[in-house]
C-alpha cells in the first residue's frame, strides 16, 4: 500500500482530496492543514508522495519543500505541487525547486488518485 499525504490550508479541498484518493484501495491517505504540519507528519509517517498546495498561509508550498528537502529523513520523499497557478513557465518553476510534478486545481475528484498514482516511485 503507498501511502500519500496531502497537505493544504483549505478543509473543504482537503476533504474531497483525501475522499477521492481513498477510492483508490492501494493508498492510505493523511492529511495536513500546514506546511509545518505536513513536516511534522511526513518526518514521522514517512509517506510515499507528498501532494502540496502552493499556496498556504505562514509556510508555503515552495517553503514547506525547502524544509523537507534539507531533512535528511524527508529529503527523497517526491513531492507534487498542487495549485490553480498553472501558467506556462510556472509548472517548469515547481519543478525546478524539485518537486517531480505539478497538479492543477480544480482538480476531478474521479481522476485524482490515477493521476498521483503515476507520480509514486
Amino acid at each position: 500500500m503507498a501511502k500519500v499525504l496531502y497537505v493544504d490550508d483549505e478543509a473543504d479541498i482537503r476533504e474531497i482530496a483525501c475522499l477521492s484518493l481513498e477510492l483508490d484501495p492501494s493508498l492510505e491517505v493523511r492529511a495536513c492543514a500546514s506546511g509545518a504540519e505536513g513536516i511534522a507528519v511526513a518526518t514521522a509517517w514517512q509517506p510515499d508522495l507528498i501532494l502540496l498546495d502552493v499556496m498556504m498561509p505562514g509556510m508555503d508550498g515552495p517553503s514547506t519543500l525547502s524544509h523537507l528537502r534539507d531533512a535528511p529523513e524527508t529529503a527523497s520523499i517526491p513531492v507534487v505541487f498542487i495549485t490553480a497557478r498553472v501558467q506556462p513557465g510556472e509548472s517548469d518553476n515547481y519543478i525546478a525547486l524539485g518537486a517531480v510534478g505539478v497538479l492543477a486545481k480544480p482538480f476531478d475528484p474521479m481522476t485524482l488518485a490515477e493521476q498521483v498514482t503515476a507520480f509514486l516511485p
